[in-house]
């Protein structure tokens, strides 16, 4: 019971963020085209963002372990709301700025929520190590949920209710608010070593050029996530000219990927031994 209770309370801030992540996902080059930015200047404004995610997941860690891993998830809520709120303009310097916060925002997603539950879940709480996977498997599964949930309100809002591409950026802002109130309120804080950036960043790239399947791995991934991020950026011009409903059609590639990552773990089981090499 215990386990659970603590399992609830940071899927509940967790999740919260998740969502408003997952809300500006189909209508982010619609907007940008609504403000009658050519798409040269549009993926000039995304290259800002995936550069800005770049450099601050370099420092993220160092970043999150110094400043404490709560302040952090508490950080997260208010740059990603900033980010938000600069969608309402159309000057294409703070729409820049708007997605440099983005980046930041990103890098503290995907480092302090996840940080700030391994050390409550093994040195405070002392519970079992072997616990973790199964808290981010139930965390994957939820999150392939949010996104497609995501993507139904989003239209809901932009589409359905005629409030424009602006609209799912607005409703992301009090789910945001949430999240950061939720974390102040009901996490405790915790800090991780402090270690120098620079040796950081050596001892990461020591691994890579040590162990020939890691950088195979590294190099692998990094081309998969250059064809997601080019999708990312032309499924929208591609397919709006023929009218289709932007949330609807996120939900349908995130449930796509649900089915994909369930078949993968289907046909890894015992039951099939299609285990990779």
């Amino acid at each position: 019971p215990a386990f659970l209770r603590f399992q609830r309370d940071y899927y509940q801030v967790y999740f919260l963020a998740l969502a408003a992540d997952w809300l500006q996902g189909p209508y982010l080059y619609k907007l940008y085209q609504h403000y009658r930015f050519l798409e040269g200047q549009i993926a000039i404004i995304y290259v800002c963002g995936f550069a800005s995610s770049v450099l601050f997941g370099l420092v993220s860690t160092s970043l999150v372990d110094w400043l404490g891993r709560k302040k952090s998830c508490i950080l997260f809520s208010l740059t990603y709301s900033i980010c938000c709120l600069t969608k309402l303009s159309w000057d294409y310097f703070v729409l820049v700025v708007g997605r440099i916060l983005g980046g930041l925002s990103t890098a503290l997603l995907f480092s302090a929520f996840e940080a700030w539950y391994v050390h409550e879940h093994v040195e405070r709480h002392d519970f079992p190590a072997e616990w973790i996977p199964a808290t981010f498997s139930r965390a994957a599964f939820w999150n392939s949920v949010i996104a497609v949930g995501a993507g139904v309100v989003a239209n809901c809002f932009a589409e359905w209710l005629g409030l424009g591409p602006v609209a799912p950026f607005m409703v992301s802002i009090p789910l945001l608010m949430f999240t950061g109130v939720l974390a102040m309120k009901n996490w405790d804080e915790n800090y991780g070593k402090n270690r120098a950036l620079s040796k950081t960043c050596m001892d990461g790239l020591k691994c890579l050029l040590s162990d020939r399947r890691v950088l195979l791995l590294g190099t692998i991934q990094a081309l998969f996530e250059s064809v997601i991020y080019i999708f990312i950026f032309l499924w929208t011009p591609v397919l709006d000219p023929h009218g289709p409903p932007l949330g609807i059609v996120f939900s349908s590639f995130m449930a796509a990927s649900m089915v994909g990552s369930s078949l993968y773990r289907i046909a890894t089981s015992k039951r099939y031994h299609l285990q990779p090499i």
